[in-house]
């Protein structure tokens, strides 16, 4: 049975979600056209990209973002990605995303990623959407092991992996070239056992 918070279609690890899917507070669906401005104030700010591999982007940047994420609102092969807009259920305002990569049909493997505006840092958000996509990942695709990596500087983005139950596997001292500068990675992993047991 699936829990309350999700529809979802699963055959022969394919991944096509019943949207929206609800959770506590907030609202998980595909992007938009609509949602250009609002991606656009989110993706346009300095600190937003600071611990990642893109700097803040222009509104044509970000045009283009979004219309390859409008094409990724299902998992059918690996190597492809699911990108969801998320929004606040009490006023439809998009304050981030959420996205589960799909790496592996062989190692069932994948890997969770979030973004949010800073206004809504601090709420407990990236976990709440760290939860949706891990289940989508383990309970929807039927993946074995789902990974999240970041920045070693991303402190508040490692405690998020942290409370989702995710451990510290590695961290790969300056390992990659970053913006003009030697950066660590931290990588966290859950199995899907593991997942299972904390629910």
């Amino acid at each position: 049975m699936w829990p309350a918070t999700f529809e979802l279609i699963y055959a022969g690890r394919v991944l096509k979600p019943s949207y929206p899917i609800r959770t506590d507070r907030l609202i998980l669906r595909p992007f938009t056209p609509a949602d250009l401005d609002a991606l656009h104030a989110i993706q346009s700010l300095p600190e937003v990209s600071r611990y990642l591999y893109w700097g803040p982007r222009d509104a044509e940047q970000v045009r283009e973002v979004l219309e390859t994420r409008m094409g990724q609102s299902a998992l059918l092969e690996e190597g492809q990605a699911l990108s969801l807009a998320v929004e606040l259920a009490s006023t439809g305002e998009l304050i981030g995303d959420g996205v589960l990569s799909w790496h592996s049909r062989l190692h069932r493997s994948g890997e969770i990623g979030y973004v949010f505006h800073p206004a809504h840092h601090g709420r407990g958000y990236a976990t709440e959407v760290g939860q949706a996509l891990l289940e989508l990942g383990f309970d929807g695709l039927n993946l074995r092991r789902i990974t999240g990596r970041l920045d070693g500087r991303n402190e508040a983005s490692a405690r998020v992996l942290e409370r989702l139950g995710m451990r510290r596997e590695a961290h790969l001292v300056e390992n990659e070239m970053v913006k003009g500068e030697w950066t660590d990675e931290l990588v966290y992993a859950i199995l899907q056992r593991e997942w299972h047991a904390r629910r």
